[in-house]
């Protein structure tokens, strides 16, 4: 058997991972349109109907587009937590709302779904709620972080545990500085509930990568502010600094805005 992985979309405008088995699947958020999710798969070769439930981070549009077609339309079950569902159904994206779909989940209380023990676990940002979630797998643990203002020490426990990392690197601080946003907005995102820039994902992680960390995915890359080259740059030079080598000691890649990436497959 094998765990499967792809992004499919990271960016502010639309935000959505697959992660499954040779049996089933699950999505991390859904912020593109579903046939989008439909084509990507298939391009993959991973079938649709595989998909068990969909993990949802927090309440913005770019994460929550779809969940009313997945989950009221193909009867898929979408588990947040209870003040994440309120903010979903309040959003001005949700069309239609979600009323039969909806599963709730408690920070830091692991679920058994199917083959996976899946954990979500408090996050620094700006939604109606905001969570991370650690997953076991058969082949390692996967740790998903994107929309985060700051590392706290609940988050880099989780990272500690990752052998599959996914980590938000949005912003490079001189194109935010000298971008086009208004002050308050460039406020919004450089505070302890905004982003992560790119410069403080490379510090972290240089700092504290383990020996089982084996892949680095930097995703969520602002389209104004960053371009995948740039995050990929500062990450691998901090560490190089640290005496690691990115492709012989640590896999890391910059995930792309709208772009699907590779499909990653992992013997268990």
């Amino acid at each position: 058997m094998k765990i499967k992985f792809i992004c499919l979309a990271s960016g502010s405008s639309g935000n959505c991972f697959y992660l499954g088995t040779d049996d089933f699947g699950i999505l991390i958020d859904a912020g593109i349109p579903v046939r989008t999710i439909k084509g990507a798969l298939k391009e993959v070769g991973l079938d649709f109907d595989r998909i068990m439930g969909v993990f949802v981070t927090h309440d913005h549009a770019d994460h929550i587009k779809s969940l009313g077609t997945l989950g009221e339309k193909y009867n898929i079950p979408i588990y947040a937590t209870k003040a994440t569902h309120v903010g979903i159904n309040k959003n001005y994206c949700m069309t239609q709302k979600l009323v039969s779909c909806m599963r709730y989940i408690e920070k830091e209380e692991t679920i058994r779904f199917r083959d996976f023990n899946i954990t979500a676990f408090e996050v620094p940002h700006d939604g109606n709620d905001n969570v991370g979630y650690c997953i076991e797998t058969s082949a390692g643990t996967f740790c998903f972080i994107t929309d985060i203002g700051h590392i706290t020490a609940k988050v880099a426990e989780y990272i500690d545990k990752a052998n599959y990392l996914i980590l938000e690197a949005n912003y490079d601080d001189e194109m935010l500085a000298r971008g086009p946003y208004p002050q308050h907005l460039k406020d919004r995102i450089k505070g302890p509930n905004g982003h992560l820039s790119n410069k403080e994902a490379a510090k972290f992680l240089a700092t504290n990568i383990t020996e089982h960390l084996k892949y680095i995915w930097l995703c969520h890359l602002s389209r104004e502010n960053n371009h995948p080259e740039l995050a990929y740059k500062t990450v691998e030079w901090e560490l190089r600094c640290s005496g690691l080598i990115p492709g012989k000691d640590v896999h890391l890649s910059a995930l792309k805005r709208t772009t699907p990436s590779e499909l990653f497959e992992f013997e268990v």
